[in-house]
């Protein structure tokens, strides 16, 4: 039964601006959702991908909680493969610290950007392959839980501050392997069905809940599932304006090609140019989305909670203009609270 709904915003760079226009947008979208009641609000990060301006959704969690009152504040998520698991959790206490109870701390193992970016952010030492990323969560829920092993190199090494509770960790996820690794570290779990266009069922979510081992700070498994949604008068209406970035993702995924938005006009013309399998995986993924007026995607929302056995819906939404976004996040909060079972 879908109980919540939340955002993740990956500060899309709106009408062609410049790249700070989508950290204010960011801005102007966490205040708006949290008066219309959202539950979570989480950053994304990526790194030198043009049409995206975060790169640091720790800063900007930290931007979306001092602006807010009720709604938490995380990332969606740290890639944790650039990073040292002791600065992540020294981050992550401090805003705990200044935001108690409402800070998630969200972690996952892609690399946010192409290799090039993966090898700056390491330099001058050698990129952590994603193999380690296992060892690297369970080495960071350690460190914030102070479960550290009594023989771990670091096991005398204070996180500060001290006294700071423990922000709720979160594991993204497309897959069955990041699933079963967030039940076995007690983390909440996140299914990405935004990301490909393979098909996903409930049987992540049950791996998941039967792998999970509770602790002191997560005493039971908590899953949401994330979708792309965009709402218009009608259907055809929200596929034209889901033509942007279904178009970016056909570029960024088949091409290995990162460039900024394109009107949804242009990227419907550019569409035509594609071959007829990239013209396929254009259509596939525009399949992907939950399209139409603002009750029928929240009629599909209740529907994939209820068949992924979930309560959370997070809503990601990437548009060329920035009133298409705010309007979708409107619209799904007024009839989301209108319809509530």
């Amino acid at each position: 039964m879908l109980k919540r709904i939340s955002v993740l915003d990956q500060s899309p760079i709106h009408d062609g601006k410049g790249e700070s226009s989508g950290l204010h947008d960011t801005l102007t979208l966490a205040k708006l959702c949290d008066q219309a009641g959202y539950h979570r609000y989480w950053c994304a990060e990526h790194h030198a991908t043009p049409g995206y301006a975060s790169p640091c959704p720790e800063m900007m969690a930290a931007h979306v909680a001092c602006h807010t009152e009720h709604i938490k504040a995380g990332t969606g998520g740290v890639m944790l493969t650039h990073y040292s698991p002791f600065k992540v959790a020294e981050t992550f206490r401090v805003l705990e610290a200044l935001h108690p109870g409402r800070i998630d701390l969200g972690i996952g193992r892609a690399p946010g950007g192409n290799g090039y970016a993966h090898a700056a952010l390491a330099a001058p030492r050698q990129t952590i392959s994603a193999e380690y990323y296992p060892e690297q969560s369970a080495e960071l829920v350690a460190y914030l839980r102070g479960t550290l092993p009594a023989k771990h190199p670091f096991k005398k090494v204070n996180i500060e501050p001290n006294n700071a509770g423990c922000p709720d960790i979160w594991m993204l996820g497309s897959s069955g392997g990041s699933s079963v690794l967030a039940g076995q570290l007690g983390t909440g779990f996140a299914l990405a069905l935004f990301i490909g266009t393979h098909e996903r069922n409930s049987s992540i979510i049950n791996a998941y809940k039967r792998a999970f081992v509770p602790s002191e700070s997560m005493n039971k498994p908590e899953a949401l599932i994330a979708v792309a949604a965009i709402t218009a008068d009608t259907e055809e209406e929200a596929k034209f304006i889901a033509a942007s970035h279904v178009y970016w993702k056909v570029q960024a995924f088949r091409h290995g090609v990162r460039e900024p938005l394109h009107p949804p006009e242009k990227a419907l013309a550019l569409k035509k140019q594609l071959s007829l399998s990239e013209q396929a995986y254009f259509d596939e993924t525009m399949n992907t989305y939950l399209l139409g007026n603002a009750d029928d995607c929240v009629t599909q929302m209740n529907e994939l909670a209820d068949d992924f056995g979930v309560e959370e819906v997070m809503i990601v939404n990437v548009t060329y203009g920035f009133e298409p976004r705010q309007r979708t996040y409107m619209e799904l909060a007024g009839s989301f609270n209108r319809t509530k079972r």
